[in-house]
C-alpha cells in the first residue's frame, strides 16, 4: 500500500520534469530557427549581405557614418516606445512593470520572427502575464490595430500623392474620386479603434468569426484616454521608423526631394503591411519591391534604395530578434524571480509615469 501511495504521489514530479524537458526542448527550437533564418536572411542571401557590408562600411568610414550611427541609436527608442504602449494596455489587466513589459516586446518579436504573419508576438507578450491572458490576446490585437491605423493614415496620403502626380494627371474627376475614397478608408479604418463595440457586433453577426468574438471582449473596456495614449505612442513610434529610414537612405546617397520622399517611405510602409507574411523574413521582399519602385519613380537607382531599405530590417527586425533570444532562454528563470518578489514587481509598475 505504501508503495503504491510512493508511486502515486511520484507522478506529478514526472509530470513536471516531461514539461520542463519540453521547454527547454522548446527554447532550442526556438532559437535554431530565429538563427538559422538570421542567417540565411543576412548572410547567405545575396542582396542583404552586400546591404549589410554597406551599412558597416558606411558606419565606419565616410560621410554616412553619422546618419548610420544615428539611425542605430533609434533602434532601442523604436523598441522602447512599443514596450511603452504595450505597458499602457497590460496595466489594464494587471500590475506589470515596464522592465517586463520590455521584455515581452523583445521576447515577442523573436517568436514572432519565426511564426506565420508573426502571431508568436502575441504569445511573447501573454507569456509574462501572470493573469488574464485571454484578456492579453485582446490588448496585444489593440496595440497592433493602432499601429495599423497610423501606418494606413500616413500611408495612403504617401500614396495618393504618386496617384494624384503620377497615375491619375489629366483625369480629374478620378482624382476626386480617388481623394474621396481616401477620406472614408481612413474613417473606416480608425472607427473600431474608438467604437470597438461595433466591431464586437460584427463579429457575432458573422458565423465563422464568432469565434473570435471572446478574444477582443476586453477592447471596450479600455477608456478613451488610454486609446488616445495609445495611438499616440504608435504615431511617435511611425515617426522613428521613418526618420531611420530617411537617415538610411541619405547614408546611401539617396537625394530625393524631402515632401516626395516622405510620401514614398509612408506608402512603402503601407504596401508592406497590406501582405500578410509567412515570417519576418517574407516582408523583406515586399518593402524592397515597393521601395525600388515608388522611388524610382522619383528617379533615385534602385541600389541605393534597395541597400537602406534592407539595413533598416537589419537594424529593426534582425538584431532585436537575436537580443530577444536571451530573454526566451532566461524567460522560465525570471518569471520564478518574479513570483518571488510580487512587491518590487508592482513598485516598478509605476514607472514610467503615464
Amino acid at each position: 500500500m505504501s508503495a503504491h501511495l510512493q508511486n502515486y504521489v511520484q507522478k506529478p514530479e514526472v509530470a513536471a520534469s516531461r514539461w520542463r524537458w519540453l521547454v527547454v526542448a522548446g527554447k532550442l527550437l526556438i532559437t535554431a530557427l530565429t538563427l538559422g533564418l538570421l542567417y540565411h536572411s543576412v548572410f547567405a542571401d545575396v542582396a542583404t549581405a552586400a546591404a549589410w557590408r554597406g551599412l558597416l562600411a558606411a558606419t565606419f568610414t565616410g560621410a554616412g557614418r553619422g546618419p548610420v550611427l544615428l539611425a542605430l541609436l533609434l533602434v532601442p527608442v523604436n523598441w522602447g516606445m512599443e514596450a511603452w504602449k504595450w505597458w499602457r494596455l497590460a496595466r489594464h489587466l494587471e500590475p506589470v512593470s515596464f522592465r517586463r513589459s520590455f521584455r515581452a516586446v523583445l521576447v515577442g518579436l523573436t517568436l514572432g520572427f519565426v511564426t506565420p504573419n508573426r502571431v508568436g508576438d502575441y504569445a511573447g507578450r501573454i507569456i509574462e502575464l501572470k493573469s488574464r491572458r485571454l484578456d492579453a490576446l485582446g490588448a496585444v490585437f489593440l496595440g497592433r490595430y493602432a499601429q495599423l491605423v497610423v501606418t494606413v493614415l500616413a500611408g495612403t496620403a504617401g500614396l495618393l500623392y504618386f496617384l494624384l502626380a503620377f497615375y491619375l494627371e489629366g483625369y480629374a474627376a478620378s482624382k476626386l474620386g480617388v481623394v474621396v475614397a481616401v477620406v472614408l478608408l481612413n474613417a473606416a479604418i480608425l472607427l473600431p479603434l474608438y467604437r470597438s463595440r461595433l466591431l464586437l457586433a460584427v463579429l457575432s453577426a458573422i458565423r465563422p468569426l464568432r469565434r473570435f468574438r471572446r478574444f477582443l471582449a476586453v477592447m471596450p473596456t479600455y477608456p478613451a484616454r488610454a486609446i488616445h495614449a495609445v495611438l499616440a505612442l504608435s504615431g511617435l513610434r511611425y515617426m522613428v521608423f521613418c526618420l531611420q529610414f530617411g537617415l538610411l537612405l541619405k547614408a546611401y546617397g539617396t537625394q530625393a526631394p524631402l515632401l516626395p520622399g516622405a510620401a514614398a517611405v509612408t506608402a512603402t510602409f503601407l504596401l508592406k503591411s497590406l501582405v500578410p507574411s509567412l515570417n519576418a523574413l517574407a516582408d523583406v521582399g515586399v518593402r524592397e519591391l515597393s521601395a525600388t519602385h515608388l522611388f524610382g519613380l522619383l528617379g533615385e537607382p534602385a541600389l541605393p534604395v534597395l541597400s537602406a531599405s534592407l539595413s533598416l530590417w537589419i537594424l529593426n527586425i534582425a538584431l532585436p530578434s537575436a537580443t530577444g533570444l536571451v530573454f526566451v532562454l532566461r524567460l522560465k528563470v525570471l518569471r520564478k524571480r518574479k513570483a518571488a518578489s510580487p512587491a518590487a514587481d508592482e513598485a516598478d509598475s509605476r514607472t514610467p509615469a503615464a
